[in-house]
């Protein structure tokens, strides 16, 4: 059985202890902030407080895709120390990066015959594909082939459940992800949408809610509500925040009043997510049962 690295792209939310590990890999991702290209290549070291606050500020971002030759760069690499890959991309639903990916792997498999490239669109975002990155690399640690590990991933990747809520839903409205009356009436109403991440990878209004209070409740009430979610071999709960430590510690500590054994991982969202949700989202991801 030949060697395989694990990779995924940074905006997986995957924390700087566990990447320190080196088994996991990371593919830079860029994005534009006040029309300033930047690339978030190092979970730990970009500063989430600036970038948020630059959105607050009225700052303008947009994100793009990852090209075809970027991947190649990255792969290349891998492929000439005689590895092959397992790759993990950010939601086909939300953008064409799975794509490229493919793109690149085709290509790459006719230049190196005898190496094997596996990509999977993970049908999640943030901390949800940073969960099923880190179980890819579990599955490996048991013995699981490129294969075999391909083969579960895709079979079970709707299990990672992405519940959240924004803070402002004029970042929604700019990514077409709600109508402009529905901005305007929300905010005046203090309607607090709840999201989730499809199972078809794209996003989705769940709820809509009054308030901030009963948005956060509802959020993790979706975790702890179903004693089924936790279970021993997927423990983690990641929040994702957009510069909102204060109620993500809020959540982490009324899951594990509830859930005193799950592994609760804070972490700020990164930009590429970030741009399109804006500041004050809190987010809560889990393998889990109830995804729909």
């Amino acid at each position: 059985m030949s060697e395989y690295i694990i990779m995924t792209d940074t905006s997986a939310d995957i924390p700087e202890v566990i990447l320190a590990e080196g088994h996991i890999q990371l593919i830079p991702m860029a994005f534009e902030l006040n029309g300033e290209e930047r690339v978030h290549s190092d979970p730990g070291k970009w500063d989430s407080k600036e970038f948020y606050g630059k959105l607050r500020d009225g700052g303008q971002g947009k994100t793009s895709q990852i090209p075809p030759m970027v991947y190649t760069e990255y792969f290349e690499k891998i492929l000439k120390e005689g590895k092959d890959i397992l790759y993990l991309s950010l939601s086909g639903g939300l953008t064409s990066t799975w794509q490229s990916s493919k793109l690149a792997a085709t290509d790459l498999m006719e230049e190196y015959p005898d190496r094997k490239i596996s990509c999977v669109d993970s049908h999640a975002a943030t901390g949800g594909q940073g969960i099923l990155t880190l179980i890819a690399r579990k599955n490996q640690e048991k013995g699981m082939s490129l294969e075999e590990n391909t083969a579960w991933l895709e079979e079970n990747r709707n299990n990672i459940c992405h519940w959240f809520t924004v803070d402002d839903l004029d970042f929604l409205k700019r990514g077409g992800r709600i109508s402009p009356a529905i901005a305007w009436i929300g905010g005046k109403l203090k309607i607090k949408p709840v999201l989730r991440i499809a199972e078809d990878g794209t996003l989705a209004i769940m709820e809509k809610v009054r308030g901030s209070k009963a948005a956060l409740n509802y959020i993790s009430g979706k975790y702890t509500s179903i004693p089924e979610n936790y279970d021993p071999e997927y423990p983690y709960v990641f929040l994702c925040h957009g510069d909102a430590q204060e109620q993500a510690e809020k959540l982490k500590a009324d899951i594990l009043a509830a859930m005193p054994q799950a592994q609760v991982v804070i972490m700020p969202m990164s930009p590429i997510i970030g741009v399109h949700t804006g500041p004050g989202v809190q987010a809560v991801i889990y393998y889990g049962k109830n995804r729909v």
